[in-house]
């Protein structure tokens, strides 16, 4: 077995999960990108939507996470993003009214972190 990933994935204000993965998969800027032991080292920027993290012990985390930075080196991932969120501890009904308002009121930042939201829900399950 390869040596694990250690992850943390930080919100500005507290960290949302700390770890030890087998890989992880987000989407930057040029596209998407999966992390596994041993990768070359990786600055770059993400888009908003859904991160996922296979932990060292089998389980499949979800994040959503807002616009970031996601930074690789010696199996250290740190993804750091103004806002982030387990996709378990998401309210579904309640971000589905939040877009609608947000929608109405042309609230482009809000729309894009709901959106966020519910892609990280649908694919956690």
């Amino acid at each position: 077995m390869s040596d694990p990933l250690r992850v943390d994935v930080v919100a500005a204000d507290h960290t949302v999960w700390s770890g030890e993965a087998t890989i992880v998969l987000a989407r930057t800027t040029d596209g998407d990108i999966g992390i596994l032991a041993n990768h070359a080292p990786v600055l770059s920027v993400m888009t908003a939507g859904p991160v996922e993290v296979r932990t060292a012990d089998g389980d499949h985390l979800v994040v959503a996470v807002d616009e970031g930075f996601i930074s690789v080196a010696k199996n250290r991932v740190s993804i750091l993003a103004e806002y982030a969120q387990l996709a378990s501890e998401i309210d579904l009904d309640a971000v589905k009214q939040e877009l609608e308002r947000a929608q109405a009121d042309d609230d482009g930042a809000t729309v894009q972190r709901s959106e966020a939201q519910i892609r990280a829900v649908e694919k956690a399950r």
